[in-house]
């Protein structure tokens, strides 16, 4: 028979200081998950990695908290079946008339409140921080430090990441959950592409992101832009182009249609498919004008049905495909630090020789850091300020070369324009037949776009004309411009 004592003690398993500890984790992560999953769904902007917070990290400590008082309570029922304790069960009971209860009531109310808060706060901060740009490009600082460093000094470098990448709705809403939980995943394991693959086929619809701000009804008309350049020769002969951009309009209600921009005419239907996944090679083309005409053109070597690719609904990202993250080209880098006198053309060859060093392959940025500062002080070795020029060099790379994610210009075509990239020569090569017919899609020459007005260097560039013939530096070449021009030497 069991000693009396031991057989009227009434044991409760969850008082143990583990099984309190797991309670307060518990109740504590149950409320910042309620809390959390009220903000995401609220909030005016969605944020995928509030999925992260709100669905994986906040239910990982509930669980812990549930199984720390579960393994509490475990510990307690054979230390008490040790001891030959009888197992009973009695309530939890409160007595407001004595004063113990009473003052036990009112520290339990107060503590309940404040432990509350501390939830309730750190999960609104939590929102705020996942909000930020900073989280979104250095939370995940390798795989995302080569976008955060180029949207930096983007045009977009004031427009935060979750308006263009997080959508509205309850289809954008899941999507953008489970992408937050994958990425989170990702970089734990290790497991992404280097570099992150582009065009990101989920990204949403100009319509939703890029038309939010700019006015697509807006006539530009024509836009002049001054291109300056320098020549790899041993003086840096500058040599700058003076264009007017023929951007026109899309809206027939707010000026002429036409230009660049009346491939987005709401009037007009542009679809296209392209095989690769850089949507580089455009085969097949399909116009429906505004009388709904169809008009289908093809190049002679596809010969496929169109119907087994992804049709694509051109919009503003298929010619401005990189508009808040373009890593520079070494030799537009090159220019663009000599026009703002960045780098000094008076050095002789350093237009050459900084594209060089830019474009030589590294495997890490300290062998870069290593690569450029040795062949640039071997160079320049009798330059009073090598120092200085190495710097500025290696500052250049920092922003537009990441070898550790193999991300730099190579990786990512620009196809706004055509120098570096088939841009606009994607469709536009003289190469797509109307079906049935000898009609084509025009091909581009150097007036279609844009009509030069001024080219060459100092006087010549207020020599202004209404019209001029490229002249290419040099000896005269015939063909498209990227079919020589690479970015690099």
């Amino acid at each position: 028979m069991k000693d009396d004592k031991h057989a009227t003690a009434q044991p409760q398993h969850w008082r143990n200081w583990l099984s309190f500890a797991g309670g307060v984790v518990a109740i504590g992560s149950f409320f910042a998950f309620l809390l959390l999953f009220a903000i995401d769904v609220f909030a005016h902007n969605g944020n995928p990695y509030m999925g992260i917070l709100a669905y994986v990290i906040a239910p990982f400590f509930l669980f812990l908290g549930l199984g720390l008082m579960g393994i509490g309570i475990w510990f307690q029922r054979r230390h008490a079946r040790r001891m030959g304790v009888v197992e009973t069960h009695s309530l939890l009971a409160v007595d407001l008339s004595r004063p113990d209860d009473r003052r036990r009531l009112q520290i339990f109310a107060v503590g309940s409140v404040v432990f509350l808060l501390f939830p309730a706060i750190g999960s609104y901060q939590s929102y705020q921080v996942s909000e930020s740009v900073q989280f979104c490009g250095q939370a995940c600082h390798v795989p995302m430090k080569p976008e955060f460093t180029a949207y930096q000094s983007s045009p977009h470098a004031r427009v935060s990441c979750v308006e263009c990448h997080v959508g509205h709705g309850p289809e954008a809403f899941v999507k953008a959950k489970m992408n937050g939980v994958h990425q989170l995943i990702g970089v734990i394991t290790g497991d992404y592409d280097r570099p992150i693959k582009t065009p990101i086929r989920n990204l949403r619809p100009a319509r939703e992101t890029c038309e939010q701000c700019h006015w697509p009804q807006k006539f530009s008309g024509n836009i002049d832009r001054t291109y300056p350049h320098f020549l790899a020769d041993a003086t840096n002969t500058a040599y700058a182009i003076r264009l007017s951009l023929k951007v026109g309009g899309a809206d027939p209600t707010h000026g002429p249609v036409g230009g660049i921009h009346w491939h987005v005419s709401q009037d007009n239907k542009i679809e296209y498919l392209a095989t690769d996944d850089r949507r580089q090679i455009i085969p097949w083309v399909r116009v429906t004008d505004p009388q709904g005409v169809v008009t289908e053109y093809r190049t002679a070597k596809f010969t496929n049905d169109a119907n087994a690719f992804e049709i694509r609904r051109m919009d503003c990202i298929d010619c401005h495909n990189r508009p808040a993250h373009q890593y520079r080209a070494p030799n537009d880098a090159v220019d663009f630090a000599l026009s703002i006198g960045k780098l000094d053309p008076k050095l002789p060859w350093i237009k050459s020789n900084a594209v060089a060093v830019l474009a030589a392959k590294y495997a890490t940025e300290a062998e870069a850091m290593a690569g450029i500062a040795g062949r640039l002080r071997a160079t320049y070795a009798s330059a009073p300020e090598v120092d200085d020029l190495v710097r500025k060099v290696q500052t250049i790379y920092q922003q537009n070369f990441f070898p550790e994610m193999k991300a730099d210009w190579r990786a990512y075509p620009v196809n706004i324009g055509h120098k570096d990239w088939a841009g606009c020569f994607r469709c536009h090569d003289g190469k797509h037949s109307a079906v049935g017919t000898k009609k084509q899609i025009p091909a581009s020459d150097c007036t279609s776009c844009h009509t030069i007005i001024a080219q060459g260097t100092g006087a010549e560039l207020n020599q202004m004309s209404p019209r001029l013939e490229f002249k290419h530096p040099g000896d005269p070449v015939d063909g498209a411009c990227n079919d020589c021009h690479s970015g690099g030497p």
